[in-house]
């Protein structure tokens, strides 16, 4: 077979879901071989940009499509430093491509060359979201109406202060009214404004309402944010073990990750955890030690698919499931991606969703087919999505700081968002 070389590499920025989106399209010496990576760190789509045009192109012209591991190893340490977020989009955005482009070259999709289907479809879970117990209870009977059976609960979104960045989840969400937080100094610094305490009362109570109205047929999941002090995580996780949750997900910082011993050790809760992690190894003690239950992986930020496969292969050793982030901000190429990563590993554990828009479903033809809270991949070689070029350039990105990052509690000091 005549070798397959890379000739281009693009950069797509677009914003069809009105969040930030990268999109990378590695173009060969095929005619019309090409495959399409998603690169997307919305806080910092410039950066990553410059990234992939400066480095990763000049890098990669010239080098054969398919030699994907090689690729991704030399290009991980390319630079010397590594794992950092700017690089490692970059890199996911190139390793999503190459599998696309070998894919297509194959005439299989992803997941057949990642091993094959392990399950008929991929179960999701929804955000449930409201200002207060009554508002989250419906919308989890809305989700549930949908035919989805797991559910992340939330009251006020993360710590209770609601948000209005548009670029978080392209809608607005509201505070919580039943959170009163306590009063600030005189003279408030620009931020949003939460208190922990007042969340940490907060949540218990949410759970008790919740399993008394809709009982234990669903399951519930609750995203901590690391949002809370590493002693109060453990009280919180301590506090809802009644409620059963399906998992608790990252209770502590990425800073922090010593206290899940102490976690662990005082309460039966499942942890998902590594949402924020950008080096793979900073999953291997957490895994080796038994301290989570849930990889709970951005893979584009830890570097594509190459990666992610081998931190699922690694979790299945020791009992730990996936749960791949599956927020707005991400492209549906990524979303595909994890698709089919769930779809071929065997310790899956629940895949987030975050619905598309007419807008991303127009400007990337291919998305997967959503059915009573299952995702269906189509069959199409590689990644399966491909995206409109020029529909995508009616829908520019804005760049810009996001205002959600800015937390602060009610005296004023900066804390982790």
């Amino acid at each position: 077979m005549e070798s397959i070389t890379i000739t281009n590499v693009k950069t797509i920025l677009t914003a069809p879901g009105g969040i930030d989106l990268v999109v990378v399209k590695v173009e060969t010496n095929q005619p019309g071989l090409y495959g399409l990576g998603c690169a997307t760190f919305t806080q910092r789509i410039f950066a990553v940009e410059a990234a992939i045009e400066q480095y990763m192109k000049p890098f990669l012209i010239g080098k054969d499509a398919l030699r994907t591991e090689d690729i991704w190893q030399s290009a991980a340490v390319s630079g010397y430093w590594r794992s950092g977020p700017i690089m490692n989009n970059a890199l996911s955005g190139v390793d999503m491509a190459l599998w696309d482009i070998k894919g297509k070259v194959a005439g299989l999709p992803v997941y057949q060359m990642l091993g094959g289907r392990c399950r008929d479809g991929v179960p999701l879970y929804r955000h449930c979201d409201g200002e207060d117990e009554i508002a989250v209870e419906d919308s989890i009977r809305a989700a549930m109406e949908e035919g989805y059976q797991h559910v992340r609960c939330q009251m006020g979104m993360y710590g209770g202060s609601g948000t209005e960045d548009l670029k978080l989840i392209a809608g607005k969400l509201a505070r919580a009214k039943n959170i009163q937080p306590k009063i600030s100094p005189r003279n408030k610094t620009h931020g949003i404004y939460f208190d922990p305490d007042a969340y940490l009362r907060a949540v218990p109570k949410l759970f008790d309402h919740l399993r008394d109205k809709l009982g234990f047929g669903v399951e519930f999941i609750h995203d901590v944010h690391e949002r809370v002090s590493p002693i109060a995580a453990v009280q919180l996780a301590k506090n809802l073990e009644q409620h059963q949750l399906f998992f608790l997900e990252d209770p502590v910082a990425p800073e922090n990750i010593e206290w899940l011993k102490t976690l662990r050790a005082q309460s039966s809760t499942p942890i998902s955890m590594g949402e924020l992690f950008t080096n793979v190894n900073e999953f291997k003690p957490l895994i080796q030690n038994n301290l989570i239950d849930f990889i709970r992986c951005h893979v584009s930020t830890v570097g594509g698919i190459t990666p992610a496969k081998k931190i699922a292969t690694f979790a299945e050793f020791h009992g730990v499931r996936t749960a791949w982030h599956g927020p707005g901000d991400i492209s549906p190429i990524g979303v595909a991606a994890n698709l089919h990563l769930d779809l071929s590993t065997t310790n899956f554990g629940i895949q987030e969703w975050t619905p598309l828009n007419d807008n991303l479903l127009d400007v990337f033809p291919g998305c997967p087919e959503i059915d009573r809270g299952y995702a269906y991949l189509s069959d199409r070689p590689g990644i399966g999505v491909d995206i409109d070029e020029e529909k995508a350039k009616c829908y520019p990105c804005q760049g810009g700081i996001p205002s959600w990052t800015n937390a602060r509690l009610p005296d004023g000091t900066a804390a982790r968002p």
